[in-house]
């Protein structure tokens, strides 16, 4: 495990320090994000037309921590569209648990293919009492950074919804097609491939895991240099209002000499 999984791991993956970085799209933060994941206005008519329905299994654990009408894994589950596992049974695809070494990567698209994607339905307020040694996988995963787009966490770096974290692995491996029907099933799910777009379609250039990581990382610190340029330019250092002020003096003075 790399130095920068351990510093950031959380329940989907890594968690980032830059909290700030969802403010740059604000304008994303519509009145969807008011609304609850229990609002069906993306409901079975969706359906018509839409392409993208899996040929793979999804599945989850459900914990029953959240509250059903807003929990996402509970809303696919009445879309028929994830199988409810019960603990310790064994998922043989591809499982996002903070067990895991391996950062998910276009390299996992044939495990997805062949045996589909698993998510944990737990409260991040209950992280620690979650039994994930109960949910095996031979194939676990972290998430890389990416930022929440559900009306309870928006804006938040790593705090995703079931929804996100499986449409998130499904895009990095290759199946955006796929992790757009699931997101067309919630009202705000849009803003999640909005505010992501960017980092989404780096990471499923990526050859490896390590290299998504080194993608991260670079992005991350690019993100904290514009931030600081940004600053900067809003607010000049003191250094630069004393030399302003001196040369204020200076002229002042000349004036008052002639």
């Amino acid at each position: 495990m790399s130095k920068n999984q351990k510093r950031y791991k959380g329940k989907y993956g890594v968690k980032n320090p830059n909290r700030e970085y969802a403010e740059t799209f604000a304008e994303l933060a519509i009145k969807d994000n008011t609304s609850g994941d229990d609002d069906d206005s993306s409901s079975e008519d969706t359906d018509k037309g839409v392409d993208g329905v899996p040929y793979f299994p999804i599945a989850m654990w459900d914990l029953n921590h959240c509250d059903p009408k807003k929990c996402s894994g509970r809303k696919l589950q009445r879309h028929g569209l994830i199988k409810s596992l019960k603990l310790g049974q064994q998922f043989k695809g591809l499982v996002l648990s903070p067990i895991g070494v391996l950062t998910v990567s276009p390299l996992d698209r044939s495990i997805v293919e062949s045996a589909g994607v698993a998510v944990i339905d737990c409260s991040w307020a209950r992280i620690e009492e979650t039994p994930f040694s109960k949910m095996k996988s031979p194939f676990p995963r972290l998430l890389p950074f990416l930022v929440a787009a559900n009306p309870v966490n928006y804006g938040k770096s790593c705090k995703l919804t079931c929804v996100e974290a499986i449409a998130a692995v499904l895009h990095i491996c290759g199946f955006p097609k796929e992790a757009k029907y699931y997101l067309s099933k919630f009202s705000w799910g849009h803003s999640f491939l909005k505010l992501n777009e960017e980092l989404l379609d780096l990471y499923s250039k990526c050859d490896s895991s390590q290299d998504v990581l080194d993608v991260q990382k670079k992005y991350l610190e690019e993100s904290d240099e514009k931030r600081k340029e940004a600053r900067d330019n809003m607010w000049p250092s003191s250094s630069d209002s004393s030399d302003d002020e001196y040369e204020e003096g200076e002229s002042n003075n000349d004036e008052s000499k002639t």
